[in-house]
């Protein structure tokens, strides 16, 4: 049971690219802020790429999570049983 689990690493390896666009995205928006306004200059680029970043995660999270569901699921094993022999649920 404890296999259709995700782990920490396991999501931190798919998000490594999108970890780095995020931090980019900071740091691009942080050095085009104007001197004495920087919160107000890069305040919404930064809220924007937090955002896409978490909508991206989440994603990941999801399609790993289902990705190992999905290997250990019995009507997915029985789809692949019946894909086989050529017969449908209803024979």
């Amino acid at each position: 049971m404890e296999d259709k689990k995700i782990t920490v690493k396991e999501l931190q390896l798919a998000v490594e690219q999108e970890v780095t666009e995020m931090v980019q995205e900071v740091v691009e928006a942080m050095n085009n802020a104007k001197p004495g306004s920087i919160i107000a200059d890069s305040e919404e680029p930064v809220r924007d790429a937090n955002a896409k970043f978490k909508q991206q995660i989440f994603q990941k999270a999801l399609d790993l999570l289902q990705k190992k569901q999905e290997a250990f699921s019995p009507s997915a094993e029985n789809a692949k049983q019946g894909k086989q022999t050529g017969h449908t649920p209803d024979d």
